[in-house]
């Protein structure tokens, strides 16, 4: 298992995506978040196809992370079934990933 990840979901506007991606930075659950959008989604919900104007976050966390920011996500989302989609990362720039790391610790250091 990967110690990186990428987690999807979306927001239905900017504020909330706005709160949800600065929630998760303060404490601390992600280093980064991107939020792009607007977007349109089209998905089948109770029987009926929908159009829904959505914002598309992109949160870089550590696997140790990935309970608590689940958990925080739901708190905050508004949606009944909010999107999570857990990417492993394999990969990437050695520095970036140390930073990553970083930013995600309880205390802001890089114990490891």
């Amino acid at each position: 298992m990967t110690e990186f990840a990428i987690v999807l979901t979306t927001m239905p506007d900017d504020d909330r995506a706005d709160e949800l991606a600065r929630a998760l930075i303060v404490e601390r659950l992600a280093a980064c978040v991107n939020v792009h959008g607007p977007m349109i989604s089209t998905y089948r919900w109770k029987e009926t196809v929908e159009h829904a104007a959505e914002r598309q976050l992109v949160i870089k966390t550590t696997r140790d992370r990935l309970a608590a920011l689940e958990v925080r996500l739901r708190e905050l989302h508004p949606y009944e079934l909010p999107e999570l989609i857990i990417i492993p990362v394999d990969g990437g720039s050695d520095a970036y990933l140390r930073w990553l790391r970083q930013e995600t610790q309880r205390g802001g250091i890089d114990e490891s």
